[in-house]
């Protein structure tokens, strides 16, 4: 796979199937990817700005490094999942578990 070749598929609709492929360096500007489905990807150092990512479902993936801003999370959901160094608006989530678990067994 040393040979790059670039294809520009422009005001079309077209469903691509890539497997055992590098797609490095792509770009993609107002696209529709609805439905579709990415195994075992390799999206590191990717860039995503002004995106549609709701009802997406994320498993058995890394995340670390991972940041975000500007994000509208109503409705998120992160469970069964390492959050050592994660924090929320510079708050780091393990301590902030640490002290609603406590709140709770204190009401209990």
């Amino acid at each position: 796979m040393d040979t790059v070749e670039t294809i520009r598929i422009d005001g079309a609709r077209q469903q691509i199937e890539a497997e055992n492929a590098d797609l490095s360096g792509s770009s993609f500007k107002d696209v529709t990817l609805s439905g579709s489905a990415f195994k075992n990807v390799n999206f590191a150092s990717a860039d995503f700005v002004d995106v549609n990512l709701s009802g997406w479902s994320v498993r058995n993936a890394n995340l670390s490094a991972l940041s975000i801003s500007n994000a509208d999370l109503r409705g998120a959901s992160i469970v069964n999942s390492l959050t050592a160094g994660m924090t929320i608006d510079g708050i780091a989530v393990e301590e902030l578990l640490a002290a609603y678990r406590a709140l709770v067994a204190k009401i209990d």
